[in-house]
């Protein structure tokens, strides 16, 4: 799945650990993810979603 998250992580100058931490999950975690190698859960994308204040859609891309 493509999402735009390091783009949109970058743009508001969040490290990775930044936004792991708003997220609760590890750094490591948003690193897999922003690299395609994890797909998060549903609930997980909809907090991804939230943090950055818009639709689960503007963020991933199947």
């Amino acid at each position: 799945m493509n999402n735009r998250i390091k783009e949109l992580r970058l743009a508001r100058d969040w490290s990775q650990g930044d936004l792991a931490g708003a997220l609760s999950v590890s750094r490591q975690t948003v690193n897999a993810i922003e690299n395609g190698r994890y797909d998060p859960s549903l609930p997980l994308a909809f907090t991804i979603a939230g943090v950055f204040g818009l639709k689960i859609e503007d963020v991933f891309e199947p």
